[in-house]
């Protein structure tokens, strides 16, 4: 009897490890080929946009997903240098993660002030694209492994291109070329400094804040990405 229970307990054990295997297969496996498919596919749609819209519902608005992709090399060179100086602006030197922003960050929000994330461009493309809403930590451990995938498997272009394709940019409005069109009634192409930075400061907080009528800390914030976008470098994707 106990030799029969030992044996059938050893293959209860064997079975729940094949399982546990499998689902680690499948797993990196799917999310592997995901992002391998976004770097030649445009990504249609995010879990932020949809989960927007229901929000939309819930407050009895109309449903509203505003998104016109274009290509990187039709997005003004000062939006590009706008994202960088405003959200990452070792873009460009990194490998996803920028652990001296995070420290600072860590710093500030230790002194209890407003919290801070210290996230990259390439943590906030993972973010938007790939993952749900949320501060736990099983989201954060899942942005911090599709950083590395999409570092590993697209170009810093390629990340720059999706980030303005996709990030928020207003109620219902979605990339770039939504916001240049809904707030300066252009094609993203055209966009002058000034009007690049207006939008790059409402990133933090673009339901709440307009690049049209900014107040005072939307000012403060277009000044100082103004002020960035001098000293940065030539943007080599």
């Amino acid at each position: 009897m106990k030799k029969n229970f030992r044996r059938g307990g050893t293959g209860i054990g064997r079975l729940i490890w094949r399982i546990i295997r499998l689902a680690f297969v499948l797993f990196f496996g799917i999310t592997i080929l995901w992002v391998l498919l976004y770097r030649f596919v445009n990504p249609p749609v995010t879990w932020l946009m949809i989960s927007r819209g229901f929000e939309q519902k819930a407050e009895g608005k109309p449903w509203k997903i505003d998104k016109q992709w274009v290509d990187i090399d039709s997005i003004s060179e000062n939006m590009k240098r706008a994202a960088v100086a405003a959200e990452d602006a070792r873009f460009l030197d990194h490998y996803g993660f920028d652990f001296k922003a995070m420290e600072r960050a860590f710093e500030k929000n230790a002194k209890g002030k407003k919290l801070s994330g210290g996230s990259t461009i390439s943590q906030q493309t993972a973010k938007n694209v790939f993952l749900w809403e949320g501060r736990s930590y099983i989201r954060k451990g899942f942005e911090a492994y599709f950083t590395m995938l999409i570092e590993v498997c697209w170009s810093k272009k390629r990340i720059m291109e999706v980030y303005l394709n996709v990030i928020e940019m207003g109620d219902g409005i979605y990339g770039v070329e939504a916001a240049s069109q809904y707030y300066y009634h252009k094609h993203a192409s055209e966009l002058t400094r000034s009007q690049s930075a207006a939008i790059a400061s409402i990133f933090p907080d673009p339901r709440k804040w307009s690049p049209l009528n900014p107040n005072a800390r939307v000012i403060h914030k277009q000044y100082f990405i103004k002020k960035n976008m001098r000293r940065l470098g030539p943007l080599d994707f």
